[in-house]
């Protein structure tokens, strides 16, 4: 018995070794997330469509990276808030792809969030098209109406959490970040954020148009594509 308690004594003294061993190097920018290898291909092409942006939208990224240098720049908390109607598609991709992307170059303190005008779902359809690109997702929780869901990107980082709220929930930051309207329905809805710092709308168009139709998958899997290219090149935008 006192040899299963020393050996069990080694192995939680190993992990929280190796738990302060994460933390020291993302202090000290050492630390690199791993990608799952489906994840990893899927923003290595996406890179390759960073030309495919058009200059007006290139023009209203830049104000958010614009944003989160000013942040970096004094090494504060970069919040940034993706905000439409349902809280259930574009915002979560979004908030998710914005969160790889932030992980991928290496940009600190940046915090995603997301939130809708009203509460609805994280819709089945938007995470099926995540699941397809290499995202590990899990249903928590016991509200079947509007679950929690775990994503996962990387074996290494903490799951985004991700369920329907409205974009003031208490979760959500309420001072200090920047809303970034992600369909024209919340953008006229919300023409002012309260507590936002900065407001800046780049619509996508709703996939959810399609749903039922043959065209469902194509269309899931071509706003995933866009909002990720366009998150992942946000992201370069920081030195």
């Amino acid at each position: 018995m006192k040899i299963k308690f020393v050996i069990l004594g080694f192995i939680l003294i190993a992990l929280s070794s190796f738990k302060h061993s994460i933390i020291d190097k993302k202090k000290n920018n050492i630390y690199k997330t791993v990608f799952y290898p489906k994840i990893q291909t899927y923003i290595e092409s996406v890179k390759k469509d960073f030309n495919k942006i058009t200059n007006e939208r290139k023009k209203k990224i830049k104000k958010i990276a614009d944003f989160i240098k000013v942040k970096k720049s004094v090494k504060e908390k970069i919040n940034l808030l993706f905000i439409c109607t349902h809280n259930s598609r574009r915002s979560h991709m979004s908030q998710i792809w914005s969160t790889v992307a932030a992980e991928y170059y290496g940009v600190k303190n940046v915090v995603t969030y997301s939130g809708g005008t009203e509460v609805s779902a994280f819709n089945p359809r938007s995470v099926s098209a995540m699941e397809r690109v290499g995202f590990l997702i899990s249903k928590t929780g016991i509200n079947e109406k509007n679950p929690i869901y775990e994503i996962k990107y990387a074996d290494n980082e903490e799951p985004i959490k991700a369920f329907s709220k409205r974009y003031n929930d208490p979760t959500n930051p309420h001072n200090n970040f920047c809303a970034v309207m992600t369909c024209s329905q919340a953008d006229k809805a919300c023409p002012n954020v309260n507590g936002a710092t900065e407001r800046i709308s780049i619509p996508y168009e709703d996939p959810k148009a399609f749903d039922g139709t043959a065209e469902e998958t194509e269309k899931y899997h071509e706003r995933c594509r866009q909002i990720a290219t366009e998150m992942m090149y946000l992201f370069s935008l920081i030195k």
